[in-house]
């Protein structure tokens, strides 16, 4: 009895290792096309912010500090100034290191700039430049 189970079981086995052998080799452009499909999100998506959606959002931080300035005055103390924070607040965040990352890549342009016989541009208002750029991010 326990000599045809262990039969049966090595059988069965075998026979399941060759049919899944034969399948993989049979389905080889199965995983070659795996995870290639339109809805696939293999790639970063650009994050760049419409007005629209820049003006939504500078709405509702100015809502928000309006109606923190309404606490504060309920309070007793000094209101803020709305567009002052607002301006604060929605500035893009640049430390210290990626100021002069921005730096390294004004000075380059500015040296690339002179070589081709172009006058270089004001480092310290390119900076600045591309920090703005940097608002939309």
């Amino acid at each position: 009895m326990h000599s045809t189970f262990n039969i049966v079981i090595w059988a069965v086995c075998i026979l399941a290792v060759v049919i899944a052998l034969g399948l993989l080799i049979a389905s080889r452009n199965t995983w070659e096309d795996y995870g290639k499909g339109r809805f696939v999100m293999d790639h970063e998506q650009p994050r760049t912010a419409t007005g629209t959606a820049v003006a939504e959002r500078d709405d509702e931080i100015r809502q928000l500090l309006e109606a923190r300035n309404a606490r504060r005055q309920r309070r007793g103390e000094r209101p803020i100034d709305v567009e002052q924070e607002l301006a604060r607040l929605t500035a893009p965040a640049v430390d210290p290191e990626l100021r002069e990352e921005i730096r390294q890549l004004v000075v380059a342009r500015n040296h690339r700039r002179v070589r081709a016989g172009k006058p270089p541009l004001d480092v310290e208002a390119e900076i600045e430049r591309e920090i703005a750029g940097l608002k939309g991010l």
